[in-house]
């Protein structure tokens, strides 16, 4: 009889958190197709949060933070780009490239002071920094006279940012 009545609680235990989590998890979901749906590129915007396991248990503030991390990575591929494509680039494209270097090392600056301003309680200065991304981004594409050979890393970087930006507006 205790053996039976252990067993049930057993199964009964197993099966709360099975449900609890399953819940947790659709409410993790839902908050991240909920936030992205009100962003430029909501797809992208999934597709981004839903890489980071964190998003699932995160509020609109912890969302715009794991955005400002898309755009340090982001930034950091890009600054790898550019230290091997000054091995290859044209010399008359290495200006161009120099300064897209200097914005993507601005990038990484911003994005972190975005994350500390979500941090601090100032989402107004989030959008700014999100939004200064997106220029950086379009400086380093309109650097180059004819194809930026960064075109790739400077689209990502400005739908990433207008995201960020979107979420942090939420936060205003």
């Amino acid at each position: 009889m205790l053996k039976s009545l252990a067993l049930f609680i057993l199964i009964l235990c197993t099966t709360l958190v099975v449900t609890h989590s399953r819940v947790i998890q659709a409410s993790g979901t839902n908050i991240v197709q909920q936030i992205c749906s009100k962003t430029p590129n909501p797809a992208l915007c999934i597709q981004y949060l839903n890489a980071d396991p964190k998003s699932s248990t995160s509020d609109v503030k912890g969302l715009a933070q794991i955005m400002f991390n898309v755009l340090k990575s982001k930034a950091s591929i890009a600054i790898d780009k550019i230290i091997k494509l000054t091995i290859t680039i044209p010399p008359k494209q290495k200006e161009a490239l120099l300064y897209c270097s200097i914005d993507y090392t601005s990038v990484l600056i911003e994005a972190s002071q975005g994350t500390q301003a979500l941090q601090n309680g100032d989402p107004s200065f989030a959008v700014d920094n999100a939004n200064y991304v997106t220029s950086e981004a379009n400086g380093c594409e309109n650097g180059f006279s004819g194809k930026s050979p960064l075109t790739v890393e400077n689209n990502l970087m400005r739908d990433a940012s207008t995201i960020t930006s979107a979420i942090c507006k939420l936060l205003l």
